[in-house]
């Protein structure tokens, strides 16, 4: 009985030794300071651009709105032409990114809502996964360092494809599956300074490395499902958000975990489907919910 008591403290022990550490965040509640009347849909993307303004996507009456560090509202966006919101990015000269889901379509608009860019086909069709610049429910998008960029493409045709800086097409690989290069479910894609590739294959819960050229290098499955990636270029780091466990996961580049926040719940601090995620300057933390329908930012102590 002592012998077997000795086991479960060594075991007990050991499990506490290897807990993730927690990250040294704190809520800010009531951070976003919508007007009387205003709510957010289902919260699908945001990112912070160079001034750490804070751009959120979501499916309620004003799709994008912008808000300043404090959480107030800078300016919002309603008459544009999306079906579905899913991803938000900023690129390198400031202009915002879009993806729609279920109009099968990348926007780039510059920072007071005018269209400068779509790919897309003719009445929101969808394309296969041979198609250059047709996709099937995309959901994602990343910049590499020369200005490239990536478009995880997505739900069904389970691929990334590559464009250059002014939008022709490059490359693509992948297709559905649970082998080294393929996914189930490409959800999101980001960009390392290096110019490596992270695929959040959401389904298969791991993230797949690649290099510039699609070439598969290397696979994570140690952290969960991933919904949403962030690479934090001033700390050289991955930000992972993993929907089904609820929780904010950050990885060195080696794919080591340094820290995890949240957990589910419906209250202040807690997470319902956290979908996506950025980070600012500062190193405070935001992330949009699907299922709670919300924003929320997470600052440092």
């Amino acid at each position: 009985m002592k012998l077997r008591c000795a086991v479960y403290a060594v075991f007990f022990a050991s499990a506490a030794l290897a807990a993730d550490p927690p990250l040294p965040h704190r809520l800010v509640p009531d951070w976003a300071q919508l007007p009387p009347g205003w709510n957010f849909g289902e919260s699908t993307g945001v990112d912070v651009d160079k001034d750490d303004n804070v751009w959120v996507f979501n499916r309620g009456p004003q799709k994008v709105i912008q808000f300043n560090k404090h959480g107030r509202v800078l300016s919002a966006w309603k008459d544009i032409p999306i079906v579905s919101a899913h991803g938000l990015e900023i690129g390198p000269d400031g202009n915002v990114w879009l993806v729609d889901v279920k109009g099968h379509a990348v926007f780039q608009f510059d920072r007071f809502g005018r269209m400068r860019m779509v790919i897309t086909n003719s009445y929101n069709r969808p394309g296969d996964n041979d198609s250059q610049y047709f996709f099937n429910e995309p959901t994602g998008l990343a910049f590499a360092p020369d200005g490239s960029f990536y478009v995880a493409d997505g739900y069904v045709n389970s691929r990334v494809v590559k464009y250059s800086r002014e939008g022709e097409y490059l490359l693509h690989w992948g297709r559905k599956g649970a082998g080294d290069g393929e996914f189930d479910l490409v959800h999101d894609v980001c960009v390392d300074a290096q110019g490596l590739v992270y695929v959040a294959d959401r389904t298969n819960a791991r993230v797949q490395i690649f290099d510039s050229k699609g070439r598969f290098l290397r696979k994570w499955t140690h952290a969960g499902s991933p919904f949403g990636l962030h690479y934090a270029s001033r700390e050289n780091t991955i930000y992972m958000v993993d929907g089904f466990k609820n929780r904010v996961v950050k990885l060195d580049l080696e794919g080591k975990i340094l820290g995890t926040l949240g957990s589910f719940g419906k209250t202040p601090g807690k997470f319902d489907a956290a979908h996506h995620i950025s980070v600012d300057s500062e190193g405070s933390i935001y992330v949009v919910e699907i299922r709670n329908w919300r924003v929320q930012k997470f600052a440092l102590k």
